[in-house]
């Protein structure tokens, strides 16, 4: 398809942008979202296609910023004249208000990823011949394999935006993810175990019969695993965090506390805390969006500002909140690449990219090592955080014993609960290796979900709050 965006409206460029130069009069800030979008998805089940499906979506979402006040409306008419009615609509929040209209964003020339669309490549035969493979291959591995389940997923989404000052950023933005999930029963006691993998590209290496049989395999040690586990204990203990996606929980319990939004209104645990030491010594956070390929990168965000390597935690100390235009203009602060939407129905708000622990100097066995009594988290499942209070609770979907610095049994029913700033602090031990998830985030803010990735290396955390099963 053509993927200049202006030219699927009935109207020449010129009197979009008369509209949208009359609607942002006046404004602090605002712009005309428009978005192309496609998706398919693919799920195997009980050995059978179980769900298919294929959307195309088109729209616009219209902008002004005035002070706090926010005037949008969208439509999924690509018309001039559903582009007046929602200008009528947004200018409510100009009338009466003299604002100055925000420099537009910096602008680079770095892309970090293809143009490519996953969706035709490979065809629909081929994807839906990989998932009998996946389902086929995992049956065979083992007679325990009760149920499998096998997605694959692709998106290309196209935008344009648009300002008042004559600036217009361009995205193409394509992403891709393979999911697989295994259920083992022996008796009456079944217990799952699951791998995927994705990020903006195509999808290539991820259907590679090695690389897709090594994440089969994995999700099936980890249901295997958990089939052996033994209630968890409660109490308080040490707890070691593996590298990779264990970085979900830094994600909810520290990332949501420093976007912008939450520390302007101060309903965030962390406002006001600048320059103040927040966590233990050793311990840095960023938010980056500019690795490439990666599932939260952007080469722009949804207010066309490129992406950035934004340090939020710096040797323990807070430095730094992620911010869309609006709160960074609220806040005297600079917008970091975080102003983020779901699709051109949705206002932009602070989001995270890619949130990550940098390595420390301590190895895996060191840290495992000097552990006593407690949990070794390897994998976690579903997690809640109030990002007022800070607290949290996370779900083990993997973990074990560790008893004298050793390893020991597989443990179900672990809840690693906390409060996010006062778990920073009890950060004891870094590890060298650090490590970035597969490529299978999704964050929820607002009613609104986006892609994201998250990474830390090997920490201990001393005396948390673990709840399980036992006594």
């Amino acid at each position: 398809m053509n993927t200049d965006l202006i030219k699927l409206f009935d109207s020449d460029e010129a009197a979009i942008r008369e509209v949208l130069a009359q609607t942002l009069s006046g404004a602090d800030d605002g712009e005309l979202f428009i978005e192309h979008s496609q998706s398919e998805s693919l799920s195997f089940d009980n050995g059978r296609l179980k769900g298919g499906s294929f959307n195309t979506d088109q729209g616009f979402g219209l902008r002004a910023v005035a002070g706090e006040a926010v005037g949008y409306a969208h439509a999924g008419d690509l018309s001039l004249s559903a582009l007046k009615r929602a200008a009528d609509a947004v200018g409510a929040v100009t009338r009466g208000y003299s604002g100055t209209y925000a420099a537009a964003p910096q602008r680079t020339n770095k892309k970090l990823y293809g143009d490519e669309n996953p969706i035709g490549e490979p065809s629909f035969e081929a994807k839906v011949s990989l998932l009998q493979e996946i389902d086929a291959y995992l049956r065979a591995k083992d007679p325990k394999v009760r149920q499998v389940t096998a997605s694959i997923a692709a998106s290309w989404q196209v935008v344009d935006i648009l300002r008042a000052d004559g600036q217009r950023m361009h995205d193409i933005r394509p992403m891709t993810r393979l999911n697989i999930s295994v259920v083992v029963g022996e008796g009456d006691r079944q217990e799952s175990g699951s791998y995927g993998v994705g990020g903006r590209r195509g999808f290539g290496d991820f259907v590679a019969t090695d690389n897709w049989q090594r994440g089969a395999d994995d999700a099936l040690r980890q249901a295997l695993v958990n089939l052996e586990a033994i209630d968890a204990p409660a109490g308080t203990m040490d707890v070691v965090l593996s590298s990779g996606w264990p970085g979900v929980m830094l994600h909810e319990a520290v990332g949501h506390g420093l976007e912008g939004d939450f520390n302007r209104k101060k309903t965030s645990a962390f406002a006001g805390l600048l320059g103040q030491q927040v966590a233990a010594k050793g311990v840095t956070v960023v938010d980056d969006g500019t690795i490439e390929s990666r599932r939260g990168s952007l080469t722009i965000d949804d207010e066309g500002t490129p992406s950035a390597y934004n340090v939020l935690i710096d040797d323990g100390k807070l430095v730094g909140y992620m911010q869309d235009r609006q709160n960074a203009r609220l806040m005297g602060m600079t917008a970091t690449g975080n102003g983020r939407r779901e699709s051109y129905a949705h206002v932009p708000m602070p989001r995270m990219t890619n949130t990550y622990m940098l390595s420390g100097d301590k190895t895996p066995e060191e840290i495992i090592a000097s552990v006593k009594k407690g949990i070794y988290a390897v994998s976690f499942g579903g997690g809640q955080v109030d990002i007022t209070s800070g607290k949290f609770v996370f779900g083990c979907t993997e973990a074990y014993l560790i008893d004298n610095g050793k390893i020991g049994a597989p443990v179900k029913g672990a809840m690693l609960i906390g409060n996010g700033p006062d778990a920073m602090q009890r950060i004891s031990m870094i590890g060298n290796d650090m490590k970035l998830d597969s490529g299978m985030g999704n964050c929820g803010k607002g009613g609104q979900w986006v892609p994201v990735g998250v990474g830390q290396p090997h920490l201990r955390m001393n005396e948390m709050t673990v709840g399980g099963t036992q006594a």
